[in-house]
């Protein structure tokens, strides 16, 4: 079934002349649908006639609130939505002295299988459709309450592995008809889909790239994301400098902190030399426990540690502030639990 909310301005244009409707009616009905309307019979400047013929033929599909979980630490709220079919997927909302940053899920699920990530348990359902990664953003903010600046594509699901859907997302959320988010707003997180980084690049679109990392060299990253065995560093890292070379935007290197795996002075050093000549921000990240993963995170001193080491090397390198720790901040964590509960009923 087509979707009016993954269509374009023109798409809808295209569509209401075949139903012999006026070009700008197109222009109303996007942006209506950009403000959350649940049904047709909101769009009061809509004739009967056409409201009634859409809500036949394209009817609309909202999301529903599920589970909402805030934390009594810092403000984080994290949604569990369920789509038309019954699968759920996470939102999680946070709050910053630069704006609201939402972290929206892109697939039910995710293939790419890293040993400490929830999303990956159940493997793939399917991908999102370009509304459904809307929705997260528009009805994070609706029910809120709360103005969304920024977006970052880190949730459940491999972004890179859904890409045609997600770069229409991402014309949609940047319209300015729409909610007019800038795509220097925008960052997107992969595993490291070498082919995928390549056809990104060659967009030139203005979004951060962040690259979960996780490990300085391939034995380490084949252990814990399979993904490299695919595409190993020696295959991503030309990649990322490629992207660069396009784009001009410094690229984020995510590394989850993980006790005894790649936590130690030589693995700083190792991943020193790995990004040797690249403009590049390295983001360490303490390990969110997943209860059924063995890996821990690292102690407060081997993060500052890893973290002095790489600094004094030449590489900017930041601690992600931990947020929602009081609640299921782990991604695919709280989906996970209710797909188990409702699963026991």
């Amino acid at each position: 079934m087509k979707h009016l909310k993954s269509m374009t301005i023109p798409e809808i244009g295209e569509l209401l002349k075949g139903l012999n409707q006026p070009a700008f009616r197109a222009k109303q009905i996007f942006s209506w649908l950009h403000k959350g309307v649940q049904g047709y019979d909101e769009m009061t400047n809509l004739p009967k006639t056409l409201r009634d013929t859409l809500a036949e033929q394209f009817p609309i599909c909202v999301p529903e609130a599920v589970r909402r979980q805030e934390s009594q630490k810092d403000g984080t709220i994290k949604f569990l939505w369920k789509l038309a079919d019954g699968n759920c997927v996470e939102t999680v909302l946070m709050r910053y002295h630069y704006g609201n940053t939402v972290c929206i899920s892109t697939e039910v699920g995710c293939r790419m299988g890293c040993a400490f990530c929830a999303s990956t348990l159940g493997g793939l359902v399917r991908p999102l459709e370009p509304y459904e990664m809307l929705d997260q953003v528009l009805f994070t903010q609706l029910e809120s309450g709360l103005p969304i600046s920024h977006i970052v594509l880190m949730g459940i699901g491999e972004p890179l592995d859904n890409l045609p859907n997600v770069l229409r997302f991402l014309e949609l959320v940047n319209s300015p008809d729409g909610m007019n988010i800038s795509m220097r707003h925008i960052s997107l997180s992969t595993c490291g889909l070498v082919p995928k980084i390549d056809e990104l690049g060659d967009l030139k679109l203005q979004i951060s790239l962040a690259i979960s990392l996780h490990g300085p060299t391939n034995e380490i990253r084949n252990r814990i994301m399979p993904v490299n065995k695919a595409y190993p560093l020696e295959e991503l890292l030309p990649a990322c400098r490629r992207y660069y070379d396009k784009t001009s935007r410094r690229i984020h290197f995510e590394y989850a902190m993980i006790d005894g795996v790649n936590d130690s002075l030589q693995n700083a050093d190792q991943l020193l030399q790995l990004l040797k000549g690249l403009p590049a921000h390295v983001n360490l990240i303490p390990l969110n426990h997943v209860e059924e993963s063995p890996l821990k995170p690292s102690s407060k001193a081997a993060v500052a540690a890893f973290q002095k080491a790489l600094e004094k090397g030449g590489v900017t390198a930041t601690v992600r502030r931990t947020l929602g720790s009081d609640i299921d901040a782990s991604c695919g964590q709280l989906r996970r639990k209710y797909t188990r509960q409702t699963e026991n009923h």
